[in-house]
């Protein structure tokens, strides 16, 4: 089981739609988040993508050095550049990261966001455009191994002797996520990425998804993992935890709910709608969002995207979680806000469970050293407490 966690590069906050508890999300707060993740043992970080966001590409370079183990889920955005360049980019950034790096491709869903970028499709031109993008990009990394050239005749991207000097270190290339719940997104993953992302729906949902990926990806003779994005408010008791996620949405008004919904309903992204409809089921009140067990949709109340939650103490987080593994689901891209003490609660409650440690230490191994309080026993000798603290 992979488990990434997320890099807020949009700001943080204790609440969400308030300013209150907010938090700036400065290169300080984002290497703070970046170091914990990795010390805690988890596979990697999402980086956002969008206009809300700082660029997740020089977010992810300035990181490198701040970590050693982390793997960054960085987003590719087709139409917003020229796939031989991507392929330079993807390249660069694997070789100084030493093959910590995993694309994520991003199709867009915002028409208004798209314009404001110079990108005027609709939304099968988007996908066609991303699968052409993909080929494309996937060509030139490629030959980039055997000093290879690449001609390359499209609808969009017309490329002459394309060629890469310095090859990425992960062979073919880096990894490529994708997430989409369209009949066009579902066959761009089966015939071109390495694991589907959907957001967080009920488990019969996210099964219906996978056996479609899977039967389009059996039609081109190929295989690949799943993945599910979510939010988690893990407390060490059930009640604890629904206070924390009616705490989170406890300073949202509803001028704020209306406005997020306005814009939500303008997008042409079928997850996104998805999202949306979880959250607006007719009569469904603020405090009766929990669309499955222990899958709450108050985030969306706010949050474009992924907007569901697994809300619950660590023995229901644990199931809700298998049950998605047991659906075919590998990986796991978690957040929580704000993002620094919950990456450690997470990992703290559950990590153990699943054989992940903090980084140097094998599951199952005494830690020894400064870890934990130190209390003064009757085995402990006075010349082993410290003088000075």
């Amino acid at each position: 089981m992979e488990i990434l966690w997320y890099i807020p590069t949009h700001g943080d906050s204790r609440y969400l739609g308030a300013e209150e508890g907010a938090r700036t999300a400065n290169f300080e707060y984002n290497q703070q988040i970046a170091i914990a993740a990795d010390n805690l043992g988890y596979y990697g970080v999402l980086i956002p993508s969008g206009r809300s966001c700082e660029d997740p590409w020089i977010v992810a370079s300035s990181l490198i050095s701040s970590t050693r183990n982390l793997r960054f889920l960085v987003a590719l955005r087709p139409g917003l550049m020229q796939a031989a360049l991507a392929a330079r980019m993807t390249a660069t950034l694997d070789r100084l990261s030493q093959g910590r790096l995993l694309i994520n491709l991003v199709a867009g869903g915002d028409p208004e966001e798209l314009a404001g970028d110079g990108l005027f499709l609709d939304h099968a031109q988007r996908y066609a455009l991303s699968a052409e993008f993909v080929d494309a990009w996937d060509e030139i990394l490629r030959a980039s191994h055997v000093e290879g050239s690449v001609n390359f005749q499209g609808e969009f991207f017309s490329i002459e002797g394309g060629k890469l000097l310095f090859p990425p270190v992960q062979q073919p290339r880096p990894p490529l996520y994708f997430g989409g719940s369209s009949a066009p997104a579902h066959d761009l993953a089966a015939r071109s990425v390495d694991a589907y992302l959907t957001w967080g729906e009920p488990p019969a949902a996210v099964a219906e998804k996978i056996a479609d990926v899977k039967a389009r990806a059996a039609q081109y003779g190929r295989t690949l993992r799943f993945g599910v994005r979510l939010h988690v408010i893990v407390r060490e008791t059930e009640e604890e935890a629904w206070h924390a996620a009616e705490q989170l949405i406890s300073r949202l008004d509803d001028a704020a709910v209306k406005d997020a919904l306005s814009t939500f309903e303008r997008m042409d992204s079928v997850g996104q709608q998805r999202m949306l409809q979880l959250r607006k089921g007719a009569g469904r009140a603020r405090e009766d969002l929990e669309v499955s067990p222990n899958l709450w949709a108050g985030v969306g109340l706010k949050r474009g995207g992924a907007g569901t939650a697994l809300v619950g103490n660590p023995d229901q987080i644990e199931a809700r979680l298998r049950e998605y593994q047991a659906l075919g689901v590998d990986s796991f891209v978690l957040s929580g806000y704000p993002h620094l003490e919950e990456a450690y609660r997470f990992a703290e409650l559950l990590f153990p469970r699943f054989g992940i440690g903090p980084r140097g230490v094998l599951p199952g191994r005494k830690i020894t050293g400064p870890f934990g309080s130190i209390a003064a026993t009757a085995k402990t000798s006075s010349a082993a407490a410290p003088s000075a603290v």
